[in-house]
């Protein structure tokens, strides 16, 4: 028998992850909220992987969470995920996803565009979504990594924020509302370069958010984390000191 998967957080996304480990041949041992995690660290002490797929606001309260026998095998998948997440709790090398298929209640996951990812656990996880015909792409630098997560962040907060405004799909923002599109995602860029610590490809991440519109371009912009995202990114912004006059322009039009 394969070595056991440990899996924190059984939800619509978690849950995908579990089928993949499961068709190859991993058991899977799921933590659901309010569970204790160093209870299930003393049950199961060594397991292959432990993937934290909670929702984004109990990352963080999870991550302080995980016992040391399990700091090693960790991955994580979030949105707005950024190095400085796991470096806070001192996690120095965590395999990390950025994820780019959507699972809805109900519904089978849908991939956008291939999913990256990177660390040592990433041909476990790439493999076990490859399984149940999810597309991946296994990265070979952090760097590589980095791009990706922001990458992401440049899309979720762009099509999300613009989309307060705009409405309608991430073909339509950028098909007739690309003027907005582009000054929300160049003011995302700034404060993803303060969070980084460091300058940006702005031109590649611009270039890779419309890739991933048009790898879904019927996606709509505004989810009802919305509106928790824009307030989070206005308040990093002026906690940094950055100018963000689009996205100060837009929550005045929503108040």
């Amino acid at each position: 028998m394969k070595s056991v998967v440990v899996v924190i957080g059984i939800g619509e996304m978690g849950s995908v992850f579990a089928r993949g480990f499961l068709r190859c041949g991993h058991p899977v041992y799921p933590i659901t909220r309010g569970e204790d995690v160093v209870a299930a660290a003393n049950t199961i002490p060594e397991p292959e992987l432990v993937l934290v797929a909670v929702a984004e606001s109990d990352l963080h309260p999870v991550l302080t969470q995980i016992p040391a026998a399990w700091r090693d095998r960790l991955a994580l998948l979030q949105n707005e995920l950024l190095p400085r997440d796991w470096q806070q709790h001192q996690l120095d090398n965590p395999t990390v996803i950025s994820v780019w298929f959507e699972k809805k209640k109900g519904q089978d996951s849908k991939v956008i565009i291939p999913s990256p990812l990177f660390g040592p656990h990433a041909t476990l996880i790439s493999d076990g979504l490859e399984s149940i015909g999810i597309a991946c792409k296994v990265l070979s630098s952090s760097e590589e990594l980095l791009y990706e997560l922001v990458r992401k962040n440049v899309y979720i907060l762009t099509s999300n924020i613009a989309g307060m405004v705009t409405g309608g799909t991430v073909g339509e923002l950028w098909a007739d509302h690309r003027d907005i599109a582009t000054r929300v995602a160049n003011e995302i860029i700034d404060l993803q370069e303060q969070l980084t610590g460091g300058p940006l490809p702005r031109e590649k991440l611009i270039n890779g958010m419309v890739e991933a519109f048009d790898g879904d371009p019927d996606h709509n912009c505004m989810g009802r984390s919305a509106p928790a995202r824009l307030a989070r990114a206005l308040a990093l912004a002026t906690e940094a000191g950055i100018a963000t006059p689009q996205l100060k322009e837009i929550a005045a039009k929503q108040s």
